[in-house]
C-alpha cells in the first residue's frame, strides 16, 4: 500500500508543568496525513471525534521515526501512523497473542497492518511486546487498562512497561491515551469498567523508569460520569479520556 510521506511536519513540544498541557497549535500540520487517499471512509469519519491531529501533535509524531503501536485494536492508529511516517518510517503494530485468540477481527487486523509497506506486525504474548530496540515512540489508546484484565497475570503491566523502556531509544516518548476511572476507582474498574485511574498509569509507568513529559485534556467529557462502562450505549464513543506523555530519560 502506498504511504504519504510528510515531507515537514512542525511538531510544538508540550513541557510538563504538572498540570494539563493546552491543545497544540500546530494540528494543521497534519492535514495531509489526515487527508491520504489509502485511509479507509470510515477511519476518516472518526478523526473529528478522536481529535487525531492534536494527538498525533500531543505525541510528537513526524516523518521517518519509528513506532511502535501497543494493542492495535482494529488498526486505526496503526493506519495513520503509517501515513505520518512515511517511506522513510516505520511502524511495529502489536496486536498480543491472547487478543488474536479471542476475537477473529484482531486476526485480520493485524493481517491488514502486515500489508502496508511500512508496517510490521508482531503477535508476541501479552506480557512481552517484542519491540525492536531504538524505537521514537511507543503509543497506545484506549488499550492500557487492558493490562489489568482479570485472565492476565498481576504483573503483566510491569512487565510490558519494562519492555516499553528497554524498546525505546533514550529521550524516546511513550504516550498513552485511556478512559478515565473516578479517582480512587481502584485497578478492578479495568475488567468491570474498561477505565483506569490516571493517578494509577502515572505511578505505574514512572516506577518503569520514565517522566512525565506532558498530559492534555483535549479529550475530556463532562457528561461522562466516569462510572459507566465504556461499552454502554450511553457513553460508547463519547467516554472521558486523558493523554499522558512521558519520555524516557536522556
Amino acid at each position: 500500500m502506498r504511504r504519504s510521506l510528510i515531507l515537514a511536519v512542525s511538531v510544538a513540544v508540550l513541557m510538563s508543568t504538572g498540570a494539563m498541557a493546552p491543545a497544540p497549535q500546530d494540528v494543521g500540520a497534519y492535514a495531509a496525513v489526515l487527508a491520504d487517499a489509502d485511509r479507509p471512509e470510515a477511519d476518516t469519519a472518526r478523526d473529528a471525534a478522536r481529535k487525531t491531529a492534536e494527538v498525533l501533535a500531543f505525541a510528537e509524531v513526524g516523518p521517518g521515526q519509528t513506532i511502535g503501536d501497543m494493542i492495535i485494536g482494529g488498526g486505526y492508529f496503526t493506519r495513520v501512523f503509517a501515513s505520518a511516517v512515511g517511506e522513510r518510517g516505520q511502524v511495529v503494530a502489536w496486536q498480543p497473542a491472547e487478543f488474536i485468540a479471542f476475537q477473529a477481527s484482531y486476526a485480520d487486523s493485524i493481517a491488514a497492518a502486515d500489508a502496508m509497506d511500512n508496517v510490521t506486525g508482531i503477535r508476541s504474548p501479552i506480557g512481552a511486546p517484542e519491540f525492536p530496540a531504538g524505537m521514537d515512540l511507543i503509543f497506545t489508546a484506549q488499550n492500557y487498562h487492558d493490562l489489568h484484565l482479570r485472565p492476565f497475570p498481576a504483573d503483566t503491566a510491569a512487565r510490558v512497561n519494562a519492555a516499553v523502556f528497554a524498546a525505546l531509544k533514550p529521550d524516546g516518548l511513550y504516550v498513552i491515551v485511556d478512559h478515565a476511572a473516578t479517582a480512587g476507582a481502584g485497578l478492578d474498574v479495568a475488567d468491570t469498567l474498561h477505565r483506569i485511574d490516571i493517578a494509577d498509569v502515572k505511578r505505574e509507568v514512572e516506577a518503569a523508569g520514565f517522566v512525565l513529559d506532558g498530559e492534555s485534556d483535549i479529550l475530556l467529557h463532562a457528561e461522562d460520569p466516569l462510572t459507566a462502562n465504556v461499552f454502554d450505549p450511553s457513553i460508547r464513543g463519547h467516554t472521558s479520556q486523558f493523554m499522558l506523555r512521558f519520555r524516557k530519560p536522556a
